[in-house]
């Protein structure tokens, strides 16, 4: 039991120091490995099987509003990413350039990708000529590269994978139902899957991506009262197609540029997930996101007829959950920690008492609350199991969140509310950029998002006392 202690020792206490309890989970749940190449991250299995999850459940959602999945270029000419002044400028700092071919210098620079939009604009150019063309539905699964100065585990890292969508429509209106729609679905997946309660609106003019016309974003709170952007979906209107000239015929007869959009999501989301709801024995995965829903536990392997029961369990139990059985020679308390660090929603602990009595124990991670059930009906219960659990961590987060969101009416006020509680601040705001960077340069906290739901919190800016614009939740971030 020394050992099996010791396991979890290794992970430093949230409370005691939150940024070094999430790199031990990370270790500990064998979520990722370190690289090679400096700020880069290797994807061990555990890790990459909830990206899995991830990309499966949400490429179905994205395919039932039709979009389709591509795959692009992993470099871009020099050439194509200046055509959009903007953009570019805002990617400069993060941009890698490939220079060299072998031994030969190249006659252009070109950019390792850090978004798509200029190919998706090269390729929306050439093969859209009339109304009939349009909607373009496409999205891309791929890899990018950001040269960030500091990095950790998924929420930073040089190359990180994510999905990229880039839609063209014929008006703007279409532009942003779309923009709309998939930020719903963003806070959708991130509610119904990943069991995070999100904040959904509208980036501010200073935070907005490079080059849109509108960024609307998905935040959410961590455990340390600190915000994650967890989704973006832009609106860039028709600057881009006016920068690459995409045009098409109208029903009219006559020539218009499209209306473009972009949205993404990114492996910072599984960060997201460690950091809302683990807890000081390691990961806690959503039953509906967890690549193994349960794990067989053996008990008393070493005696007749366990390990044959647990496998004929297993057998009856795969079509019905994810599952798996550790058969390995470790002791059961090893067993148990390990499952908990690496966040499996059920353990079925099986041993030759419940055996003889036909009943299994069932002890949920997130509660640790152990269900006695008899082994015929498993194949019932462990789904209503699972479901319970899924609903008792939304609604945890949800009054994770809830409990630390403030409100400030003043300026005193709301700088001891960052000062002293973490958590999000909802505020009124003038509007004003100066205000807006006042308060990062007084605080260190951002404007995270005006949220589509107002609230009149008072008639004046927090900061200048200006009259008041909008609503703004505030807060500090990763």
């Amino acid at each position: 039991m020394a050992n099996d202690k010791k396991l979890v020792e290794e992970i430093t206490p949230m409370a005691e120091d939150f940024a070094q309890w999430y790199t031990d989970v990370v270790k500990k749940a064998k979520l990722t490995e370190y690289s090679g190449v400096k700020g880069c991250m290797i994807l061990l299995p555990n890790g990459y099987a909830i990206w899995e999850q991830i990309q499966k459940n949400l490429d179905g959602m994205f395919k039932e509003t039709g979009v389709e999945n591509v795959y692009l270029p992993l470099f871009i000419p020099e050439s194509l990413l200046q055509k959009e002044k903007d953009h570019v400028e805002g990617f400069a700092p993060e941009v890698a350039w490939v220079t060299h071919g072998g031994a030969e210098e190249l006659e252009e620079r070109m950019c390792v990708r850090p978004t798509s939009e200029t190919l998706f604009c090269d390729l929306y150019s050439r093969i859209v000529q009339s109304h009939r063309d349009l909607p373009k539905l496409y999205n891309q699964w791929c890899s990018v590269v950001r040269w960030e100065k500091t990095t950790r585990p998924f929420l930073r890292s040089k190359e990180f994978l994510w999905q990229e969508g880039h839609t063209i429509h014929a008006t703007a209106e279409e532009a942003e139902e779309r923009t709309v729609m998939m930020l719903n679905i963003y806070a959708e997946f991130c509610e119904k899957y990943l069991a995070i309660p999100v904040i959904k609106g509208q980036k501010t003019e200073k935070e907005k991506f490079a080059g849109a016309n509108a960024t609307y974003t998905i935040e959410s709170m961590m455990h340390d009262g600190k915000s994650l952007q967890s989704g973006t979906s832009h609106n860039f209107g028709d600057g881009f197609a006016k920068a690459f000239n995409i045009q098409y015929t109208g029903k009219d007869n006559t020539l218009q540029h499209v209306h473009q959009t972009s949205w993404g999501m990114s492996t910072r989301i599984i960060g997201a997930i460690i950091m809302v709801h683990g807890d000081d024995s390691g990961l806690v995965l959503p039953p509906r996101i967890a690549p193994v829903q349960a794990r067989i536990v053996p008990i008393a392997a070493q005696k007749g007829g366990v390990l044959e029961k647990c496998s004929e369990v297993l057998s009856a139990l795969k079509d019905v959950v994810r599952i798996d059985m550790d058969t390995s020679d470790k002791s059961p308390g090893w067993k148990f920690a390990e499952q908990e660090i690496q966040g499996i929603p059920l353990r079925i602990e099986l041993g030759p008492k419940d055996i003889e009595k036909g009943k299994a124990v069932v002890v949920r991670r997130d509660t640790r609350e152990k269900i006695v059930v008899e082994i015929d009906r498993l194949n019932e219960e462990l789904p209503v199991i699972l479901e319970k659990m899924q609903e008792d961590m939304l609604q945890r987060a949800v009054e994770h969140r809830d409990s630390h969101t403030y409100e400030a009416r003043d300026y005193e006020e709301f700088k001891d509310i960052l000062e002293n509680k973490p958590g999000f601040v909802k505020a009124m705001w003038c509007g004003s950029r100066e205000c807006e960077e006042k308060i990062k340069e007084d605080t260190t906290a951002t404007s995270r998002c005006i949220p589509f739901i107002q609230e009149k919190i008072s008639d004046t800016c927090v900061c200048c006392n200006k009259p008041a614009a909008k609503m703004v939740y505030w807060g500090k971030a990763y």
